[in-house]
């Protein structure tokens, strides 16, 4: 038996807007939209993707699953995705080598320091 990841699902009260901003924010292509779904991928053919689903309400409990992404340059990438729309977010980390942001329905993500060569 083998599985193939497909992509993940992300819960939004406005897929097209938070998609659009993540496929902004990450380079990445759009290959389906609809009224309740946007998805995205780094190519039309390369997995896994982000699926963004319509939901009522936004989410109001922490969320168990968020997404690392692990940038050349953290201290640049930091203050590129702040200027697209990201806020910092303290979650209690403390002085740690990761950045928590939240993206602009509040979904969290870190940027980590970049791979020790």
């Amino acid at each position: 038996m083998t599985l193939e990841w497909e992509q993940v699902i992300v819960h939004s009260v406005d897929p097209a807007a938070l998609g659009q901003w993540w496929a902004d924010a990450l380079g990445w292509v759009v290959v389906h939209s609809s009224d309740d779904e946007f998805e995205i991928r780094p190519a039309p053919d390369r997995l896994p993707g982000l699926e963004f689903v319509r939901v009522d309400e936004a989410g109001k409990a922490k969320s168990r699953l968020h997404l690392d992404f692990r940038p050349d340059d953290q201290k640049a990438e930091v203050a590129r995705l702040v200027a697209h729309g990201a806020r910092r977010v303290d979650i209690g980390q403390g002085e740690r080598s990761w950045v928590v942001l939240a993206d602009p329905e509040d979904n969290l993500f870190c940027v980590l320091q970049r791979r020790p060569q």
